[in-house]
């Protein structure tokens, strides 16, 4: 059964175009324990949201972790890990952090109660209510 979770990029920095057009990406740089954790948490075929932090605001993708977690060699190796993702599909409509805070069934999202976590957990609940407001 997989899990589901979102994953936050800067859209000018590494965006959902970016994913697609290298066809598998590698999500490092993440130093933050909590979600280091929730990466080595990941299982190969767990859904993933691609969310463009900063800029846009917005779940704009739905990725697969490809890869379950390594070391990662851009920072600490001993201390943080990266995995691999693929795109699965852009959403039909982003969905804005702003929709998302006015959705009730989503009061419990991790990155709206901890909103500088970049790789956090989302239940299959609230996944369903994220891919309903984007249409889908």
């Amino acid at each position: 059964m997989p899990q589901y979770w979102l994953m936050k990029s800067e859209p000018d920095v590494y965006g959902w175009d970016d994913l697609v057009a290298e066809g598998e990406g590698t999500w490092d740089g993440v130093k933050n324990a909590q979600a280091s954790n929730n990466m080595k948490a990941m299982k190969k075929g767990d859904q993933v949201f691609f969310y463009h932090s900063r800029q846009g605001l917005d779940v704009v993708g739905i990725m697969e972790v490809s890869e379950e977690h390594s070391p990662d060699v851009t920072t600490d190796p001993e201390r943080w890990v990266v995995v691999k993702v693929k795109p699965v599909r852009k959403l039909a409509r982003p969905v804005s952090l702003k929709a998302m805070k006015q959705n009730l069934e989503l009061e419990e999202l991790a990155i709206l109660r901890q909103s500088r976590l970049s790789v956090a957990p989302v239940t299959e609940k609230q996944w369903q209510a994220i891919l309903a407001m984007a249409g889908e």
